[in-house]
């Protein structure tokens, strides 16, 4: 017997795929959750073989909830996604069902899952990088502990690479986020934040004070006195950003 999932915010969606899924007497419900709390609260309880996923929810999306969870069921998503981004994802094993779907549709995306071998998880982090890439990141989701934390960009004073974890600095403290460098410099926009270095991503309007350092390098001074070296081409980039 396949354990699903079901995470959805609107009741109706929910039971139009119990009701597809009834034609199906090896596969068993074993959850249905209303928003992406209480779906990675399920997922790690459960541990199901497959979810069925929105994307668009109340208080943390989709893509938000299983950028939380350590390793990730299969997926099909059910959204109302825009049909042009949800083409950037069509090369991918991940499928997904624009709503309103047919039952004919429906058991095309199951199919492909059952007769899949195995979770392909490359085309999933690439199908939620995808989809971050396509707007500017406004808020960054991480857990602390057992709890989980939406940090507005705005709240964020720099970001640091910290071995497979980037340091995300705000003036409550120091969350850790299971994410790259170059992914934050891809989803955040340019006129907020500028990659100084490898090591560092700061918020443009941080910055009080530039100062030379050692050969053709800078050191940034912040608000909270952080001192954040800067590269020869990130001082490039900074000029550039600000004007000067």
């Amino acid at each position: 017997m396949k354990k699903i999932i079901l995470i959805d915010d609107e009741p109706l969606a929910r039971l139009i795929l119990k009701e597809y899924l009834s034609t199906y007497p090896m596969l068993e419900i074993v959850a249905e959750c209303n928003d992406g709390f209480e779906g990675i609260k399920a997922i790690v309880e459960n541990k199901p073989d497959l979810i069925f996923l929105d994307i668009q929810m109340p208080k943390i999306s989709g893509f938000e909830m299983l950028e939380l969870l350590e390793q990730a069921p299969a997926v099909i998503f059910t959204t109302a996604f825009d049909e042009y981004a949800l083409k950037a994802f069509d090369e991918n094993a991940i499928d997904y069902l624009l709503k309103p779907f047919s039952k004919e549709r429906f058991d095309k995306a199951l199919k492909k899952w059952l007769e899949s071998s195995a979770v392909n998880n490359e085309g999933f982090e690439h199908l939620i990088n995808s989809v971050n890439q396509l707007q500017d990141k406004q808020r960054v989701v991480v857990k602390n502990g057992t709890k989980i934390r939406i940090i507005p960009v705005h709240e964020i004073m720099f970001f640091e690479a910290y071995d497979d974890f980037v340091k995300v600095h705000t003036a409550e403290g120091i969350f850790l986020k299971n994410k790259t460098m170059t992914y934050f410099e891809k989803t955040l926009s340019p006129l907020q934040f500028t990659r100084v270095h490898r090591s560092f991503i700061i918020k443009q309007d941080e910055i009080i004070k530039i100062e030379p350092f050692e050969k053709e390098s800078h050191v940034a001074i912040l608000r909270n006195g952080a001192r954040i070296p800067i590269s020869k081409s990130g001082y490039a980039k900074l000029k550039e950003s600000l004007g000067i």
